[in-house]
């Protein structure tokens, strides 16, 4: 017999013993169903907030103008102080004004001496007239006469009442009440009638007003959600606004929609609401930017979806899976009209009793087989699950 040798002998023996040895199936053993955590959907009564963005601006504005020309004689008020209607702001010299009053004054007084004399003539031609003792023609010319006195009597008084006007001018009073900012001119200035620059200017705030900016396609959702019934309002009760400040504290008042604008913006499609907020203690500054959440009432059968259970595709269209009755996945297409905490609102694609997917979603596909276990959310949005799997699914 051939000699194979020691390392021949060696290969034999492990070809041997591999041929004794049971073959094992070839390719990945077979994957079970994917265990996927799910919520069932009840439908709730949700309140329904929008949020906007928003700019403070003043109740009123007033910017002050001299209505005479003069020099300013005195300033009569604090710079950032408050005001109120009627105080004075600002004296000019007045002497010249005291002397026209004076004189239209006069003019008066010498108007009402000759109308009383025209009356007093006319009065006696006209009873002369009576006995032909005067002609016709003289009592036309006292008529006239008298009428003429009358006229320049009007005239002399329209130009006292001018003179008076023009001296009450002199002394420029707030036309409002609020708070009043910083003067443009010193004691000693000439100021001019009607110029261009104001003195100063004084703006309400207390209450102040809060335009607020949203798209016409959120208001016409608005008005289809309470058309249909869905979005419940207490009727004759404006809606409630609440402000959130640039420092992201909340604002300690609530406020309420005050105007809507009849006019849609044609370049960006908004419109503007105005709100109106109590602003005793001036945190709210014209030209602040706020974020405010309007009180728009109650959304009716809504669901609170988990933002972890939806997904949005390129088209930006609301999806979510849930368990159908064979225990596969199945997705919905869905609407979405706000969010509350962690969780969307949806009005439309959900139904009351839907096992709603909310873990496991690398697990799966659309339309795969899957294994449900029932799980819970807590108020941050962490899922907390039974990993044992329901008997029988």
């Amino acid at each position: 017999m051939r000699n194979i040798g020691r390392r021949g002998g060696v290969m034999l023996l492990l070809a041997l013993v591999t041929a004794c040895q049971p073959s094992s199936p070839s390719g990945p053993p077979a994957a079970g169903k994917a265990e996927v955590g799910y919520v069932t959907l009840q439908p709730t009564n949700v309140p329904r907030n929008i949020e906007l963005p928003g700019r403070v601006i003043a109740l009123a504005t007033a910017e002050i103008r001299p209505q005479v020309n003069g020099i300013v004689r005195k300033i009569a008020f604090r710079e950032g102080g408050v005001v109120n209607a009627g105080d004075v702001l600002y004296e000019l010299e007045d002497a010249k004004f005291k002397a026209a009053y004076a004189a239209a004054a006069a003019a008066v007084r010498k108007a009402e001496a000759a109308t009383t004399g025209a009356q007093t003539a006319f009065d006696r031609n006209q009873k002369l007239s009576e006995s032909n003792a005067v002609a016709a023609q003289t009592v036309d010319d006292a008529r006239s006469t008298l009428l003429q006195a009358e006229a320049s009597e009007e005239a002399a008084r329209a130009d006292l009442e001018t003179a008076r006007i023009n001296l009450e001018n002199a002394t420029i009073r707030a036309p409002i009440g609020g708070v009043i900012g910083v003067s443009s001119v010193s004691v000693g200035a000439l100021v001019t009638e009607n110029q261009t620059g104001a003195l100063a200017t004084i703006r309400q705030i207390d209450p102040i007003n809060v335009d607020l900016v949203d798209s016409s396609a959120n208001l016409l959702r608005i008005r289809d959600e309470v058309d249909s019934g869905r979005l419940g309002r207490e009727t004759g009760k404006p809606p409630a606004v609440m402000l959130t400040l640039e420092n992201g504290k909340a604002y300690g008042e609530t406020g309420t929609i005050s105007l809507t604008e009849m006019v849609v913006s044609e370049t960006t499609g908004t419109f503007t609401l105005r709100a109106t907020f109590p602003n005793s203690q001036r945190v709210l500054l014209p030209g602040m930017f706020v974020q405010a959440s309007v009180d728009l009432g109650t959304l009716n059968e809504a669901f609170l979806v988990p933002q972890r259970a939806v997904t949005r595709g390129d088209d930006g269209i609301a999806t979510i899976y849930v368990v159908s009755a064979d225990n596969t996945a199945e997705a919905k297409r869905i609407t979405t009209v706000g969010t509350s905490d962690n969780n969307w609102i949806v009005t439309e694609g959900a139904s009351s009793g839907d096992r709603l997917i909310v873990d496991g979603f690398q697990k799966f596909s659309a339309g795969a087989e899957v294994t449900p276990v029932e799980a819970t959310i807590d108020d941050d949005g962490v899922v907390g699950q039974d990993l044992k799997a329901e008997d029988g699914k």
